[in-house]
């Protein structure tokens, strides 16, 4: 079996075909990404037992004559800010570094109702904070396409895996750009979904109203596929959305003839030459398809930074005030008094990162400075959101770069946060509307990088965004990342 080329189809051709069982694949697919791993440490640990058990219920249901579900033994990888019952969920942390979970996340049961077999938990920056994947406790994520390279944050362990091809699927979140742009830095495909269309029960809190759960793959297919089965209403998530979901598969039939695309102009201005020609050149793909392409402007833009890292930081501030010692986390050894331990547990639990983003959250929500800068930053959002709801009357999807610049190098931007955080200048602007939005591979640099293009479209509009994304994807060739590594 040659797990690398794996699709969802293609598991489940084989499976109903009787080339092999879900057991040897799975057996197979664990003992290759464990192999692999060393290279990119994508994964923290792997959760064999339970893939194996969920490899053989598929057999049974196979062996029964039952439908085994839409991820009948696919190989999955879920990031590691996910809980899973009975194993490890560390959040890239310390503090976490043996916390097992009572529960599933609901994401997660639903691929396991759906035959999913979930392989391991993934690494990513410590709760889900970082545009690199170097802010994890456990080591950095290495680019499986160029491995001196960063694989983007935070969800890059889950990027890594797929573009490397130990998973054929994953699941990461996305707060302001954490699945489409190590999707784009990893050549793969990554769906930032709607607000509200997965539920997020089960998601370890990082910014409660940015959060979302969203699939990686290594084609727009399977990451609809992947969507269909995660999406959907949840009573535990009194945010999860009743609107319906529909068989995004189906409606992929290449014709996007007649759509209206907007480009903004305000996304072009900082866009290297490296980044910039191939996301023109995906552009241009769509528009001989029979797309019609015009200027936009989405004039918020500028204050989306700011905006987005005061928000952020609050919310975390508020959502990390849990992590003290006292339930389930690693205390401290250190400290004669409760305050001692709690302020010992914190310094040496959390990374620089997180201590950053709690100091700047706490501050804006402190009194004197609440109104000056959390409400300023909330009214800011609203209009973010009205440019959105604006462009998208006028057309029906936005095409946009998903970051300024391919893949950095290792250390290039650990120690200037300002510089990491403009890492996502292009994708927290969705992230703070609440849209869809998602990265599709749409060329390489002349290095070699992958470079990926954002589409976003109308909340609840995945359909539009995934025909467009197929659309071009199949100008291109079908499964464009890259699993082979170079030096």
């Amino acid at each position: 079996m040659d797990i690398p080329s794996l699709t969802i189809d293609g598991v489940r051709a084989g499976l109903l075909a009787r080339r092999f069982s879900a057991v040897e694949l799975t057996a197979e697919a664990l003992r290759f990404a464990e192999a692999e791993n060393p290279r990119t440490n994508a994964y923290l640990h792997f959760s064999t037992e339970r893939a194996l058990a969920q490899a053989r219920r598929v057999d049974q249901q196979v062996a029964r004559g039952e439908d085994p579900g839409p991820l009948a033994a696919v190989p999955v990888a879920v990031k590691d800010v996910i809980v899973t019952q009975g194993v490890r969920t560390t959040c890239g942390s310390k503090l976490l570094a043996h916390y097992v979970p009572p529960y599933d996340a609901t994401a997660v049961a639903r691929l396991e109702r759906a035959g999913g077999v979930m392989l391991g938990k993934t690494n990513c920056d410590e709760f889900a904070m970082g545009s690199s994947n170097e802010n994890s406790a456990f080591g950095p994520v290495r680019n499986p396409v160029a491995l001196d390279r960063v694989p983007g944050g935070s969800s890059g362990g889950s990027a890594a895996a797929v573009a490397q091809g130990t998973a054929v699927v994953a699941l990461g979140s996305d707060t302001g750009g954490s699945i489409r742009q190590p999707a784009s830095f990893c050549g793969v495909v990554g769906v930032t979904p709607t607000y509200g269309r997965v539920s997020r029960y089960g998601l370890t809190a990082f910014a409660s109203s940015l959060d979302h759960i969203g699939p990686f793959a290594r084609t727009v297919k399977d990451a609809a596929t992947l969507l269909g089965v995660i999406a959907g209403r949840d009573v535990r998530d009194s945010t999860s959305a009743a609107a319906p979901v529909p068989d995004y598969t189906a409606l992929l039939d290449g014709n996007v003839k007649g759509l209206k695309l907007g480009l903004p102009r305000e996304y072009l201005r900082e866009l290297t030459k490296e980044t910039g020609e191939p996301i023109l050149r995906g552009v241009e793909r769509l528009r001989k398809l029979g797309c019609e392409v015009r200027e936009i402007s989405l004039p918020a833009t500028d204050y989306a930074i700011a905006c987005y890292y005061i928000i952020a930081t609050a919310e975390a501030s508020s959502n990390l005030a849990r992590y003290d010692g006292v339930r389930y986390t690693t205390r401290s050894g250190h400290g004669e008094t409760l305050s001692d331990m709690y302020r010992n547990t914190r310094g040496e639990g959390f990374g620089a990162e997180c201590k950053r983003r709690i100091m700047l959250g706490t501050y804006v929500l402190s009194a004197g400075y609440y109104d000056a800068y959390y409400l300023k930053a909330q009214k800011v959002r609203a209009l973010i959101a009205r440019d959105f709801a604006n462009a998208l009357q006028e057309v029906d999807a936005i095409v946009a770069p998903v970051s300024p610049f391919p893949a950095f190098k290792l250390g290039e931007k650990i120690d200037d946060p300002v510089a990491m955080y403009l890492s996502d200048i292009y994708t927290i602007t969705g992230s703070l509307a609440g849209i869809p939005c998602m990265s599709v591979p749409c060329g390489e640099t002349a290095e070699g990088l992958p470079v990926g293009m954002q589409i976003l479209t109308r909340h609840f509009d995945e359909a539009t965004m995934f025909r467009l994304a197929d659309a071009l994807e199949k100008t291109m060739g079908v499964g464009n990342a890259r699993t082979q590594q170079r030096g």
